[in-house]
């Protein structure tokens, strides 16, 4: 989440309030109204304090357009109507809240048994707030094993993690704080995620894991999880050292058990440790709810797991946030109730054909070369052709906003910085009349791009599609 500033200036200009809106006295609405960048004197009216900020938000992007975002954007009303019911209990006071805490349970055992976990009765697992603290998680119980495994080195040795370059910067963040040594693959050509045999290269008596991602933010891509396995599986037979595997599956895991049943990435690999998901992506679920599950206990250390009672009642807790609304886990098994395995196969099969098909559509366009083609996750890459100098990705960017549409341009990491690309990600809920208007908005475009007589952007390094 971005730190913001205060002001630079204060501003004391009050907001300016239509006279409408005041209850009683509709003209001392005007004079009264509040200031921007302190705390008001007194009290609004609810409808006008609603109004004013009901008003400024009128201003955000439409989030039904936003191609940029993996999130969920859209529900339906019954579960809009749970998570308004639900909004006020504190996830974590399981004792005050038994049947949400029982409905968390029920998700993290579908969710071990869709995973094919040896045991699912025995998996262990915990909903957070989304993939990043799942993640924090996740390499928090790698690191710990590590350490327990090498108490007569550390804390002097320095554990690292092994992972491509194109991780979500969660992990970034992980190694950061928890000081672990952030080892990465480079992409390479037109290879944009983690190469197998190079990352098991990269291993040694110091690696914690060896993060595998389903489903590249960069591209969509699936990273090949069974051939990883087996670099490392070689790799012990040769030297001993037994790294274990997280897969960061933050979209793809609620994906590939829908529409690719036969590729093995998940507990079905005996080195596979830990798994995280977003519920809030393509676990279709609005916005603050991420699951984080183990093999069995065994992979989960014991001293992270905390207990309290103060709310109430002995519990134990081992996430790292504490209080949070239940709202998002009772939306999240509305849905796993509401779909089913055939209702999820349904949507997802129904993204990825949108993805594909506009995929298709602006790769039969002369001015665009594709980098994927949304057959894995819904999520597709693109790129101006090699003859296309009037313009780039970022012009593209910036006038599809012209249009309403919010679609990110950005420029690849470590060995393929000269590639700048523009990513369209399908959700539930984009269908395939929009993904038609896009496409219409797209090729009208087109005609003035080719007519500029060089990029607007000059500075590769200060690119962007957004300018906020």
């Amino acid at each position: 989440m971005p730190l913001h500033k205060g002001p630079a200036k204060p501003d004391e200009r009050p907001a300016t309030v239509n006279p409408f809106y005041g209850e009683a006295n509709p003209v001392g609405g005007m004079t009264e109204a509040p200031p921007q960048h302190r705390l008001p004197d007194g009290p609004l009216a609810p409808s006008t304090a609603y109004q004013l900020v009901h008003d400024e938000l009128m201003l955000d992007g439409n989030s039904r357009l936003n191609l940029a975002t993996f999130v969920t954007t859209w529900m339906e009303p019954q579960a809009d109507v749970l998570m308004s019911e639900c909004r006020d209990k504190n996830m974590i006071d399981k004792d005050e809240y038994p049947r949400t805490a029982e409905l968390e349970r029920r998700c993290v055992a579908m969710l071990a048994d869709l995973w094919n976990a040896p045991d699912p009765a025995a998996a262990v697992g915990c909903s957070t707030t989304g993939s990043s603290e799942a993640c924090m998680l996740a390499g928090m119980a790698l690191k710990r094993r590590w350490a327990k495994r090498n108490a007569d080195r550390y804390p002097g040795a320095r554990p690292n993690l092994v992972m491509g370059v194109n991780v979500q910067v969660c992990w970034d963040k992980f190694c950061n704080f928890w000081e672990v040594e952030p080892r990465l693959v480079p992409m390479e050509g037109d290879r944009f995620h983690l190469d197998p045999q190079a990352a098991a290269e990269l291993c040694d008596e110091n690696t914690i894991g060896v993060v595998g991602v389903l489903g590249s933010t960069f591209d969509g891509s699936y990273e090949p999880i069974a051939e990883l396995c087996a670099a490392l599986d070689a790799l012990q037979a040769r030297t001993g050292l037994d790294i274990p595997v997280h897969v960061d599956g933050a979209s793809g895991a609620m994906v590939a058990p829908f529409l690719d049943e036969d590729l093995v990435w998940d507990f079905r690999l005996p080195r596979v440790s830990s798994i995280n998901t977003s519920g809030h992506k393509y676990g279709l679920v609005y916005p603050g709810v991420g699951w984080a599950l183990w093999r069995s206990a065994a992979e989960l250390p014991e001293e992270l797991v905390f207990r309290v009672n103060y709310l109430g009642g002995d519990m134990p807790t081992f996430a790292l946030n504490f209080s949070r609304p239940g709202a998002q886990v009772v939306a999240q098994y509305y849905t796993f109730l509401r779909l089913g395995r055939e209702g999820y196969r349904a949507v997802q099969q129904t993204t990825r054909d949108v993805a594909r098909g506009l995929a298709e559509r602006i790769g039969a366009l002369d001015d665009f070369r594709l980098l994927t083609r949304g057959d894995q996750l819904p999520v597709f890459a693109f790129t101006t052709a090699p003859d296309v100098t009037a313009y780039d990705v970022f012009d593209v960017s910036r006038r599809m906003r012209e249009r309403g549409w919010l679609l990110p341009a950005y420029t690849f990491p470590a060995n393929r910085e000269d590639l700048s690309v523009l990513r369209v990600v399908c959700r539930n809920g984009f269908s395939s009349d929009l993904a038609q208007l896009f496409v219409e908005d797209l090729e009208r475009l087109l005609p003035e791009l080719r007519r500029q007589p060089h990029p607007t952007t000059r500075d590769k390094d200060a690119a962007t599609g957004f300018h906020h």
